[in-house]
Order: C-alpha cells, then structure tokens, then sequence
C-alpha cells in the first residue's frame, strides 16, 4: 500500500506546488525515488519467500481488497518505478526545452499513471486488478490527449473506447471465473477449482480475459489505438510503451495464464496454442507495418505493437523456457525501447526533425543519441550483448521445447525484419548525407510507403503546409486520411516562434493559469541548448548537419536518462543474473509449473 501512495501523494504535492516548477518537479523525483525504495525494499524478502499483504476488508460480497507483492507483480512495480525516475529528469529536459503548456497536469498525471501501475502490479485478485487497471486508462487519458488539438482528442476518444472496452470484456471474464469457482484469488500454478469447471464456461472466461487485457497488450487487431496515440509529448509514448500501459496488458495475461487458470489448465483446456498463434500474427504483420513507417514514433509504435506479442507468445507456449523468455523479455523491451522513444524525443526538440527520411547524416549532430538508438535497435533485433537477446533465446529454446519449431521460424523471422527497420535509420544516421541518402521508409509499393516521397521547397519534413511566417506547420485538409505522419507535429511539439519565443503566435502556453509562469529561463534556453536553432522546423538546415561533441548535442536531462536507458539494456544482456529481474522471473515460473531453475 506504501507503494502505490507514494506515487499517490505526489500528485497533492505537484499540483500544491504548480507556481514553483522546480520545487514541483522535484516533488516529481522524490516520489519516483520514494517509490522505487519502496518495492526495491521488499525485494529480498520476496526472493527468500516472504509475502507483504495489505487486506483493506471486503470489497464486494466474496471478494476482499488485498495488495499483495509476489514475485511476479514485484517483476512490473519494481520496472515502473524504476523506469519512472529516468523518465522524470527526461521529461524535465523535454517539457522546458519546447515550453509546453500544462506541464503541471502532465507531471500530476504521470505519478497517477505510476500509481495506478503499481497497484496493477501488486493486486492479489480479478477485481482489485481490474479496478487499477481502469485506474490506469483514467489517469493517463490527460496524457494522450496533453496536445489538446483536434487530432489528439480523436486519439483520446479512440483510446478510452478501446481501453474502456477492453476492461469490459476483463470484467465479464471476471465474473465468470467468479461463477465457477467462488473465487477470483490469484493462486501460483492456477485457482485449482476451474480445472474441474465446465470446459465451455472455462474457455469463454479465458478468451474475455485474454482479450480484454490483450486490448493494452495491443495484440492484432486491437492494436490501432497504439500507433495513433503517438499523437502525445515523446515522454508520453515512453510511457505508453515502455513503463505502464501496455506492460499491464501483458502483466493481466500473464496473471490469466499463470496465476489463473495455471499453465496445466491452459494446456488442458486447449488455449494456449491459440494464443500463441494470435501473437506470432502479431509478430510478423506488425513487423512489416513497421518497414512502412517514415515517421520515427510511428514505426517505434509498430515495433512495440510486434514486440510485446513476444511476450504472449512465450506465455502461450507452457514450456518453463518460454514462460521464462516471455516474462524476461517485460524488462528486457522496456529498457530498450524506451531508449529508442527517449532518442527520437531528442531529434526532436534539438531537430524538430521526426521523418527518418530527413535523418541522413544526423549522427554528426546527435552522436550520443544516435550510438544509443544502434545499441537499443541491435538489441531488439535479437543481437548478442543486449538485453533482447537473452530473453529471446530462451523463448527460442522454449519453443522447440513445446515441440513447436514454427514459433522459433517466426522468432528468426521477426528478427530479420527488425533489422530490416531499424538498420536503414542508423546506417544514414552515420554512413549517409543528406545528398546521398535514399528515400524511407524500406518499403515503398502500393502497400507502403511514403507519401511525398519527391521533397519540394512547399513541403515541410512531415506532409504540412508551412506557413508565411516559417512557424508551425498547419494541419492540411488529409491530415487525418490515415493518420500516418500526423505525429509529433501538433502543439506538444511545437516550434517557439513567436516574438518571444514563449510559443506560436496567439498561443496561450500554459494551461494552468500561468503555473508555470517561471519556467521559461530555468531549463532549456538557448545557452542551455548549444544554441539551439529556433528557425529550423525539420530535416537538415542547409549546407546539412553541424558536427556536435559527445555531449553538445542536448541537455544533460535529457542524454543522462538515454544514457541510463541505454546502459541498464546492455546490462541486462551482459550480466543477466547480476541483476533482480531473472531472479523474480524464474521464481515466478518454478511456482506455476514445479520446475526449479
């Protein structure tokens, strides 16, 4: 309980504290690292088998409100708060060094977000999960739509109507679990009782479960909210992909899986195979969305859709090695992309660059942030000495272990794709000018693309129409054909060019009624950025990309936490076992099928 209030109290603390950002965002720190403390704290004891329980009393009738932290929900609060701290200082760096408004609101929202993960995290039945995990949708609702535009309100509205759906299809699944056995407690290895329940009834609760939470896990075809809600600030997307929202997704399966029906149900009932095949589809079509991508987020956004079915692949094989992959590969993908999302936040606010097309040749200007995108691209390619390796070597050994030799087929596969859309992006980055360079994305037929492929001095780098005065592009009349390079372009991104550089011209760039009068000065002015190139609105000025010195390129808020990002996935690939996460993993596994590791 300690933990989800800490991130709780926080909230009070930023809001009280909105007329004073520094001491606001320092409260923003000191409850992530109050957090982290926290169920860090507790990290022993649940390796040596101590259980730390909250019981609230009854909830509703048969069902008591209790917190419990296990191995497997220490997996994901231990990685939220963790990840929540690199966040914070990023997001510091990010929200000065483009003066966006409501910056209180975005700092107020995302410790709710966290709070609502740890609570995901650490609930010890259906219903208490499901209630955070609504929690969740609420609280990072004012995230995605932070921009305020017409485009990120369809965002918003398409994302609660999805998440919101998803959570029905979870409740109903709930109470079917319920009717069966009386009970919807988690139990390591599975709730015995519905090994004996009716099989149809069984399976329909497994689907709406699966289902229901396989809507955040952005499983096909529930996955468009994802790309789209790419719409908000890049801390947000971090957010979204790597630390809270769609790791509930794969959490809720894999309570369902494990703690549930149990792996021996699963396989009894004839589920898990099924499941698997819904991920590997995942894997691949995603994959192949990806190579259409011109705009960074978005193709980050398929790669995350593609990597998280890793996840459910390995859950829905049974075998320990799988399970073992699977649950690995929660941390392993969560550093490293939200390196990638940290690195393309970068470009962005340095660049105002977001189509990889206008990238050739910007690892002179950005080389730590480039170095740290090739070493996190490697990694989700499968590449040896990056934590993506590892867990997916074992969800390799797992599959020939279920005897199902044509999910490692889609593994390798999936990695050759990967490399398909990760290399073009750092080869130019280092290897290209912007003289040189071919068009992107990697496919470009009927069925992908980009779309103004041929550049012409009435374009802009991402598909608008300029205006007179050289500022924010305007929205074109097909912004939203296919939504396909809307991202990043709307006011959470803008370009200061106003007279005083506060914002476009006309734009009100706080929300708060003026909370964050004091902002503009204190973090990333001009002197702070290396003067920073306020005219410049995407791709490379001209004569191409400045040559930049290892750390000249951005603000230290913003490359110490690509930085951490970076090192904690090369870590986790190196030393698997120096660190807590494949601990807490086997443990979880030894318990819900008997194997010991």
């Amino acid at each position: 309980m300690a933990a989800v209030l800490a991130a709780a109290v926080g909230i009070v603390a930023i809001v009280a504290s909105r007329r004073r950002p520094n001491v606001r965002e320092g409260f923003t720190v000191l409850s992530a690292l109050s957090t982290f403390a926290i169920v860090a704290s507790m990290v022993p004891g649940i390796l040596s088998g101590t259980a730390y329980v909250t019981d609230l009393g009854a909830f509703v009738p048969g069902v008591r409100f209790v917190l419990r932290a296990d191995p497997l929900g220490t997996i994901f609060a231990l990685l939220a708060s963790f990840l929540w701290i690199i966040t914070s200082f990023y997001s510091v760096g990010y929200m000065r060094g483009l003066d966006e408004h409501a910056q209180t609101r975005y700092f107020a929202a995302f410790a709710g977000s966290v709070s609502a993960a740890v609570g995901v995290a650490f609930a010890s039945n259906l219903i208490v999960l499901y209630v955070f995990y609504e929690l969740l949708t609420v609280a990072t609702y004012p995230l995605v739509t932070h921009d305020q535009t017409a485009e990120a309100r369809r965002a918003g509205r398409k994302y609660l109507l999805y998440t919101f759906g998803g959570g029905v299809a979870v409740l109903a699944g709930t109470a079917l679990v319920f009717w069966s056995t009386g009970t919807v407690d988690f139990a390591a290895g599975g709730i015995a009782a519905l090994a004996e329940a009716d099989p149809v009834v069984a399976r329909a609760a497994f689907a709406l479960l699966t289902a229901g939470f396989g809507v955040k896990a952005a499983l096909m075809p529930v996955h468009s909210w994802l790309p789209d809600a790419m719409v908000a600030p890049t801390p947000v997307s971090g957010l979204l992909h790597a630390v809270a929202v769609v790791k509930s997704g794969v959490f809720g399966i894999s309570r369902v899986v494990l703690d549930v029906f149990g792996p021996e149900t699963v396989s009894d009932l004839g589920v898990g195979l099924p499941l698997a095949a819904i991920a590997a589809f995942t894997v691949l079509t995603a994959s192949v969305m990806a190579l259409r991508q011109d705009n960074l987020k978005r193709r980050l956004a398929y790669s995350t859709v593609s990597q998280l079915s890793y996840i459910v692949l390995g859950l829905g094989l049974l075998s320990p090695a799988a399970l073992v992959g699977g649950l690995l590969h929660i941390p392993a993908h969560a550093f490293m992309k939200l390196t990638l999302f940290f690195c393309a936040g970068a470009i962005h606010v340095e660049t105002h660059t977001d189509d990889i097309s206008d990238m050739a040749g910007i690892g002179r200007r950005m080389p730590v942030t480039m170095a740290a995108f090739g070493v996190a691209s490697l990694g989700m390619a499968g590449l040896p000495l990056v934590a993506g390796f590892v867990s997916k070597w074992y969800l390799l050994i797992g599959s020939i272990e279920a005897g199902q030799v044509v999910f490692a087929f889609v593994l390798l596969g999936s990695g050759l794709l990967n490399i398909a859309y990760f290399w073009p992006i750092v080869y130019q980055a280092f290897f290209q000018t912007p003289d040189d360079t071919d068009a992107k994305p990697v496919i470009e037929s009927p069925f992908g693309g980009r779309r103004n492929v041929e550049s012409s001095p009435s374009a802009t780098a991402d598909g608008g129409t300029p205006r007179p005065d050289g500022g924010t592009p305007k929205e074109t009349p097909d912004a939203d054909d296919d939504g396909g390079y809307a991202v990043d372009r709307y006011p959470s991104d803008h370009v200061r060019d106003d007279a005083d550089g506060h914002g476009p011209a006309g734009r009100q760039t706080e929300s708060d009624d003026a909370d964050d009068s004091d902002v503009r000065g204190q973090g990333a002015t001009e002197e702070a950025h290396g003067a920073h190139d306020d005219h410049h609105h995407g791709g490379p000025p001209p004569g191409g990309w400045e040559r930049r010195a290892f750390g000249k390129e951005s603000t230290w808020f913003m490359l110490a936490p690509i930085s951490t990002a970076a090192t904690g996935a090369v870590a986790l690939g190196i030393a698997p076992y120096t660190f807590v996460f494949l601990a807490l993993v086997e443990r979880v596994v030894a318990g819900a099928t008997g194997v010991a590791f």
